[in-house]
């Protein structure tokens, strides 16, 4: 792939945004550090690896780390209101913000 002007300019129209001329040509050598890094990449021996490796695979022997799901009983209403500048019986009431 050829990070030139071209491509720049469909990738500017792409993302509606206008670049100024410092801004493309730090773009395309950014574009062109990482098309270096991806080959990099690339060139790497990958043989006998699983495709769906991941970092928890081990640590986690793919269990599920989430906690169970149990009900429990919350605060009591009236001690959180009691220290509400403003109420009602139900709720907190706060100013108006939007009109």
């Amino acid at each position: 792939m050829q990070i030139n002007a071209n491509l720049i300019s469909y990738l500017e129209e792409l993302s509606n945004f206008t670049l100024s001329d410092s801004e493309k040509t730090q773009l395309t050598e950014d574009l062109k550090k990482i098309l270096i890094d991806i080959t990099r990449i690339k060139e790497l021996n990958t043989e006998g690896l699983s495709e769906n490796v991941s970092p928890w695979d081990a640590s986690f022997d793919k269990a599920n780390i989430f906690r169970n799901d149990e009900a429990f009983s919350s605060f009591d209403r009236e001690s959180i209101l009691k220290n509400a500048p403003v109420r009602n019986e139900e709720f907190f009431i706060a100013p108006k913000t939007v009109e």
